[in-house]
């Protein structure tokens, strides 16, 4: 009965252990949040650089000199860093002593998942053959319309043409009356 207790025991905390484990993304996009953040993003140009892609322009070794301590590996006189130091304005990156070599990594990994990848060149879904108004334009061939058309311009010309016949009638009556 005792074992059983032990087992049950440990199973269940290994469960629990292995519940509350942060994958290396989930890590490193804490740290990149918290320290990187205010200058950088993964995928456009702030403060600092753009950092898609970062693993395949730099070594991973570069990358963690370089973010526990910029301004030395750019007084070393490294040409990648010097010129990426002038091209942000000579604005320098604060250090980071405190991350160890697993968290940059994480952080590397958090770039590496968070990198936006170019749409493809094509659209997923077959171009339309023909592009369709939302409205249906006026035509000729339109026979229904037209005929419409023709009716409501006869009516009005018939409602004008027998309004001036009324009070042509109505003035001829006025000067029969006026002058009888």
């Amino acid at each position: 009965m005792n074992i059983k207790k032990i087992f049950i025991s440990v199973f269940v905390l290994t469960l629990t252990l292995q519940l509350q484990a942060k994958t290396p993304e989930e890590e490193g996009k804490a740290i990149f949040q918290n320290r990187c953040a205010a200058c950088h993003n993964v995928n456009k140009v702030m403060t600092g650089p753009a950092l898609a892609g970062i693993s395949e322009r730099r070594s991973i070794d570069w990358i963690i000199k370089f973010v526990q301590s910029s301004q030395s590996v750019i007084k070393s006189g490294d040409e990648s860093a010097v010129k990426l130091f002038n091209q942000f304005n000579k604005i320098p990156m604060p250090d980071h002593p405190d991350l160890t070599e697993e968290n940059i990594k994480n952080i590397v990994a958090y770039i590496k998942s968070d990198t936006k990848t170019e749409e493809p060149a094509t659209a997923p879904f077959a171009k339309p053959g023909k592009k369709r108004p939302y409205y249906t334009p006026v035509k000729l061939t339109n026979y229904f319309f037209v005929i419409g058309y023709l009716a409501v311009v006869l009516a009005l010309i018939a409602t004008y043409y027998y309004a001036v016949q009324f009070k042509t009638f109505k003035k001829d009556v006025q000067h029969k009356n006026e002058s009888d």
